[in-house]
């Protein structure tokens, strides 16, 4: 009927009141998530169009890279025209200036789109190319003098070890601008991640709070007083699973994802998923991580088990008839509902940018596996956990190692 227990509202015995604040809330939650999907697209695109940028930008210095690695190469070889028998050396030294030029202008291009730390290396060649030019001078004036054979040994030593090397810095100075663009690429897909990931907490958030939760009869009772003179009925049993009020459930949560963010090792790690489970009402939590070849699980977190008892649990195969494999294999959250003196659980995968590497199972009490707010709760954990743990090698994750009750 109405949503009071979830928003704090006061009962009232004005149903119309009532609802209406109820679709009020609704519409403000309904309002927030377009909110922060409409921001999290703008970022996005905003991002994908400076990584465009970017592209670009690097396409553009390999082009003048290749214009001045091939001016280079060709002064290099004018130059040693000079001095092969019937050429005529004016037109060969008009080749070299003209080349020269070429490169030196291409230089220029260069070092006004490069990174910081690819000016370097560009410094180094335009010196370079200084001191052919100096040598081609210093030939010019041999040849003018007379002296071919002089001519010869600068040109086919300095001259035409000043251009290889100039050409080989160009080069480095490209290579240095490809990983400085790899950086900044890496960062703004970082930044992505981080923007998606914001925009799916709330919105998972906001689900939550806008999952309808049954009145109690004790409400009921209030709500309708006086209203009716209808015999008493005996109250309905009491929900079987009720570990957190709603809204100290999403502060805890809210809290959590913080903390998550925030783990420096392994035992702070430790510490949060008891806390994850004292929010879901779980009695035991266990992380299990796939090996490297993905052929098998094995734990490596656990909250509410003993030492011994995780010690004795032996690794469990991919293709295994269990709901810790399924959700492995198959990247979608599992349930397995309680029996009459049995606990259920929830087992939801954990999804990396390179697929799923592991399973959080959480094992409930009192049909609580049901709950879509406790199944939302642990894919929220568990997406928490990727980002924690597929920055770890298997070395860091020293498990298994169980949380203190």
């Amino acid at each position: 009927m109405v949503l009071w227990w979830r928003f704090g509202l006061r009962p009232s015995v004005h149903g119309g009141r009532e609802k209406m604040r109820s679709r009020a809330l609704r519409l403000t939650f309904g309002a927030v998530a377009l909110i922060a999907i409409g921001a999290a697209a703008f970022l996005l695109i905003r991002s994908e169009e400076e990584i465009g940028v970017l592209a670009s930008s690097v396409r553009a210095f390999d082009q003048h890279a290749r214009d001045a690695t091939d001016a280079l190469a060709e002064a290099r070889a004018a130059q040693q025209a000079y001095v092969a028998a019937g050429q005529g050396a004016a037109f060969w030294m008009n080749k070299v200036s003209a080349t020269t030029e070429a490169a030196a202008a291409a230089l220029a291009s260069l070092h006004q789109s490069a990174a910081a730390g690819t000016r370097t290396a560009l410094d180094a060649a335009t010196a370079t190319a200084g001191e052919f030019a100096s040598v081609d001078k210093r030939a010019r004036d041999y040849l003018k003098s007379g002296q071919p054979l002089m001519a010869a040994d600068i040109i086919f030593t300095e001259g035409s070890d000043a251009a290889a090397t100039a050409g080989r810095q160009v080069e480095t100075a490209r290579l240095a601008e490809h990983q400085a663009l790899d950086g900044d690429m890496a960062a703004i897909r970082k930044q992505q991640a981080i923007i998606i990931g914001s925009a799916a907490a709330l919105a998972a958030i906001i689900v939550l709070l806008l999952i309808p939760v049954p009145r109690t009869a004790e409400v009921e009772d209030t709500a309708n007083a006086g209203l009716s003179i209808a015999p008493a009925l005996p109250a309905a049993p009491a929900a079987p699973f009720a570990p957190f009020a709603p809204n100290a459930m999403f502060k805890a949560a809210a809290d959590l994802a913080t903390d998550f963010g925030r783990v420096r090792d392994l035992d702070e790690l430790t510490q949060i998923l008891g806390r994850a489970g004292d929010v879901m009402g779980a009695s035991g939590l266990m992380v299990w991580m796939g090996s490297t070849a993905r052929g098998e699980l094995r734990p490596v977190l656990a909250h509410g088990y003993s030492p011994e008892m995780i010690a004795r649990i032996p690794p469990v195969p991919r293709s295994a008839d269990n709901a810790a494999a399924a959700a492995y294999r198959s990247g979608v959250l599992q349930i397995v509902l309680s029996r009459p003196g049995s606990s259920g659980a929830v087992v939801a995968p954990i999804l990396s940018a390179d697929g799923c590497i592991g399973a959080l199972s959480a094992e409930i009490k009192g049909g609580g596996e049901t709950s879509e707010g406790i199944q939302a709760l642990a894919s929220i954990f568990a997406a928490h956990l990727a980002g924690v743990l597929s920055s770890s090698t298997p070395a860091e994750i020293t498990g298994p190692k169980a949380a203190a009750n």
